[in-house]
């Protein structure tokens, strides 16, 4: 088998490039990350699409300029918006019953034979400039939200017309069906599109339920008939490469797509119900999450506190919350901070949600014993510098991690409580001796998530008394300061939210915070030194948002209530 050749090689081929660029390339790559053909195009060595070009080339796909030759009309008809929204393909020509198909990525070849199936043609894959195909879809693929819920209904129409000619005994056969998988392209592009985070198919003895979560919310979706649910369901097992025939056990896995250009990874875990399998995907993608500390939206002094904890030497760092606070988003913005080609970073978490360039990840793996204190043992020996421990559930996890700090590494880990001051007291619960806490742990990040007032339909009004008591405060605390709402719009579905922020409280593991903690304090009195030392509690920090026109009352008395 021929060795596959290297980018930068095809574009010396082509001229457009010389030895010198791709060593500097390289270097940029081993230092920051990223892709050699978008580092070159940066250092304006070439253009995007000579890239593609070079990418066609190395996958042996021909380029196809779409400048020159724009997509044919009858061409365009036979792939639908959700089909081609989630996969980011866009269709060029149609000859006879051969269908070309333009890709930027051509890793996304195997995606092509789905296309076969769903469109009855022959199809003939060519690389195209990533950027034509994005501005081609937003030509030819262009949908108001408010017609989002008349094509539901359009395939959820054509997919009960043919629900007689799916064999419902033939679990392949049904999951292959055309109207099946062009409503799961479309309701993977509409979660995608409004940036969800998970969705839900849930299937009942007279109903079956559709919905995803946006912004910590759900929202239902038109579905099927209940009888057809067991179609949509084996589509998704086919494409995580699940045992379609296994409906008793629960099972976990994985779809790679790439959609308008970037990676969007799919955890897909099915369980077992009284009425079928109630199936959750949850949706991993990076663009939407910024895994940086200067774009989590967190307040200076938060921030500089955090990139303080990433500076130690040794020591334990944990973030507390509950599930679905972003501890693991801040986590990994953390780690990052401390990733460099001068230390290394280990992580071992269950599962591992986002792979990040420079980091060796661990997954977890009960079934075989794979634990997190078994995994932390052996880290020890791989000279870490810095290391993630995705929760510290048990005693022993726990005092590994303690070991680990006390011999010189830098440990990252989370924890469930309520608030900040709650950790150091779920420490000694789970048997932690106090001299082990206050020789390990440097600090410790409370936070919750709440939502974004929508930046289109935000509208700002004086707070009324009712609204001042709910917040326990006076008109003077308030100064004329203006709340926010948002009264619902088109661009963040009526709610009048979109997107979310971290409220949050540091507390810092001072000589005094180690002295009350030897003592055997409580968590309240724990928390009242905090506060006296200048910590800014969960509830205050999100007061602040509120006077910033940022969230509302209601989301911050939800997730901070009057603590």
């Amino acid at each position: 088998m021929a060795a596959r050749r290297l980018l930068g090689q095809i574009l010396k081929e082509f001229g457009l490039i010389h030895e010198g660029n791709v060593q500097e390339a390289l270097q940029t790559q081993r230092d920051n990350g990223g892709r050699i053909g978008e580092i070159l195009v940066e250092m304006k060595c070439c253009e995007p699409q000579d890239v593609a070009r070079a990418l066609g080339e190395q996958a042996g796909l021909a380029y196809h300029d779409l400048a020159a030759e724009p997509p044919q009309p009858e061409a365009v008809g036979k792939i639908d918006l959700g089909t081609a929204r989630a996969f980011g393909v866009l269709p060029v020509k149609l000859v006879g019953e051969q269908l070309t198909v333009a890709i930027g990525d051509p890793a996304n070849v195997p995606m092509l034979s789905d296309l076969g199936f769903t469109t009855g043609c022959e199809i003939v894959g060519v690389v195209a400039d990533p950027d034509a195909i994005t501005a081609g879809l937003d030509k030819f693929y262009v949908e108001e939200a408010a017609e989002s819920k008349a094509r539901m209904q359009e395939l959820v129409s054509e997919l009960s017309q043919q629900g007689g000619q799916i064999d419902l005994e033939d679990k392949a056969a049904m999951a292959a069906a055309a109207p099946v998988v062009k409503l799961l392209n479309y309701i993977l592009y509409q979660a995608i599109r409004d940036q969800a985070s998970d969705i839900h198919l849930e299937p009942f003895e007279s109903d079956f339920k559709i919905r995803y979560r946006v912004d910590g919310s759900l929202f239902e979706l038109e579905a099927p008939p209940p009888h057809l649910a067991e179609a949509l369901i084996a589509r998704v097992k086919v494409m995580s490469d699940l045992d379609i025939a296994e409906t008793r056990l629960p099972q976990d896995g994985r779809i790679e797509l790439t959609v308008g250009g970037r990676s969007v990874d799919l955890r897909v875990s099915t369980l077992p119900t009284m009425f079928g399998e109630s199936t959750v995907m949850r949706i991993l993608d990076r663009s939407v999450v910024s895994l940086s500390l200067d774009r989590l939206g967190l307040e200076p002094k938060v921030k500089q506190q955090l990139r303080q904890f990433v500076e130690l030497p040794h020591g334990i760092m944990l973030v507390t919350g509950p599930t679905g606070s972003g501890k693991t988003t801040t986590l990994y913005a953390m780690l990052n901070e401390a990733n460099d080609e001068t230390t290394k970073v280990i992580t071992v978490e269950d599962p591992v949600e986002y792979d990040l360039e420079g980091i060796v990840q661990v997954p977890v793996n009960e079934e075989i014993e794979v634990t997190y204190a078994k995994v932390l043992r052996t880290i020890l020996r791989q000279d870490p510098d810095v290391i993630l421990v995705g929760e510290i559930r048990d005693r022993e996890t726990a005092q590994t991690a303690i070991e680990a700090s006390l011999t010189g590494h830098l440990v990252f880990s989370t924890l469930h409580t309520n608030d900040a001051a709650s950790a150091v007291t779920r420490l000694a619960d789970i048997g932690i001796e106090p001299f082990l806490l206050t020789a390990t742990v440097q600090g410790i990040l409370a936070q919750r998530l709440v939502r974004r007032v929508c930046g289109e339909c935000k509208t700002f009004f004086e707070p009324a008394d009712d609204v001042l008591r709910r917040l326990e405060l006076t008109m003077d605390q308030v100064a004329g300061s203006k709340f926010a709402y948002g009264k619902g719009c088109q661009l963040c579905n009526f709610t009048g939210y979109r997107g979310r922020m971290a409220i949050t409280e540091v507390l810092v593991i001072d000589d005094r915070m180690r002295e009350m903690i030897l003592d055997g304090v409580s968590t309240s009195q724990l928390q009242e030194a905090a506060v006296e030392s200048g910590m800014s509690t969960l509830r205050e920090s999100g007061l602040a948002a509120i006077f910033a026109g940022e969230t509302t009352v209601e989301e911050v008395l939800r997730e901070a209530g009057h603590a």
